[in-house]
């Protein structure tokens, strides 16, 4: 894939009298600038690599900041139950020292050119910065109950069943295990082969056997067996147990609602920045 980035122009209106701006009318043209505000997205990504990479003198000058070394000692247990020693503190260091030269000797060389895995990292960390500065509004009780009805799959529970299902084969000698089930001379090869599904949900079932295994399982009598035609084949099939499911309540699960609204909304806000960056290049395809 090639891609062109090509660079718009924006000129700031002239002022004959700079001073005579008013602050307000300022404020309110850097408000109506889109470019501005791209502009200042690049800003936060640049200071994000100043706080990653702080930067020295030349490429050669490492400064290892008290930032840095503050984050160290946050990070140094997981249950912040203990901070590390000097020593422990001192080898966290050196140990990021390597890596950051590493890190510039190797894109010193070119090496960052072309692999796939600092690109992903880069954007990665992008897309962390886009996610943060995304700002979402308390949903109101409206907000989050339409939310629920619109996902509440997720949240009510699903009937459940249990079954029995012999190995995939083809309908005649499907039929024939039927038989030999029925009259109680299966092989014991078969017996082994067979597998026993516990409280499975059933709106599973088309996913993993095909709408056609789930209309028919629809109608089984539990405890007879019977052959059923699944995406990978015929098998004998008996119902043992059926759980009938359970709608939620919006007051039990209010807190997930609330959360996942905030997550999807978050989302579609870091996603519509993305597409706004989009515009500033120009993307080819080349045919394959």
């Amino acid at each position: 894939m090639s891609v062109q980035v090509t660079h718009d122009a924006s000129v700031i209106p002239a002022s004959t009298d700079s001073s005579t701006r008013q602050p307000r009318q300022i404020l309110e043209w850097l408000r109506s600038e889109p470019l501005l505000q791209f502009c200042l997205i690049g800003g936060l990504i640049f200071v994000l690599d100043l706080v990653l990479h702080p930067p020295g003198q030349d490429e050669k000058t490492i400064v290892v900041t008290k930032q840095l070394q503050d984050s160290f000692v946050r990070n140094f247990s997981e249950d912040g139950d203990r901070f590390p020693t000097p020593t422990e503190l001192s080898n966290m260091v050196e140990s990021w020292v390597a890596s950051e030269v590493l890190y510039r000797e190797g894109k010193a060389l070119g090496m960052d050119k072309g692999d796939t895995m600092i690109r992903d990292r880069i954007a990665f960390k992008l897309q962390s910065l886009v996610f943060d500065q995304v700002k979402v509004d308390k949903p109101t009780e409206a907000d989050l109950r339409a939310w629920f009805e619109k996902t509440r799959m997720q949240y009510d529970e699903p009937e459940r069943v249990g079954f029995l299902l012999t190995p995939a084969t083809d309908e005649a000698t499907a039929r024939r295990q039927l038989e030999d089930i029925r009259a109680q001379r299966e092989s014991a090869d078969l017996r082994d082969q067979t597998r026993a599904f516990l409280g499975r949900p059933v709106p599973s079932l088309p996913l993993t056997f095909g709408d056609g295994f789930a209309a028919q399982f629809a109608n089984l009598v539990a405890n007879e067996w019977t052959v059923i035609q699944a995406n990978d084949g015929w098998h004998v099939v008996r119902l043992d147990v059926r759980k009938q499911g359970v709608p939620a309540k919006y007051e039990d699960v209010v807190d997930n609602v609330r959360r996942s609204f905030l997550n999807e909304e978050t989302r579609k806000r870091a996603w519509a920045t993305v597409q706004k960056l989009k515009t500033n290049y120009s993307v080819k395809i080349e045919p394959r």
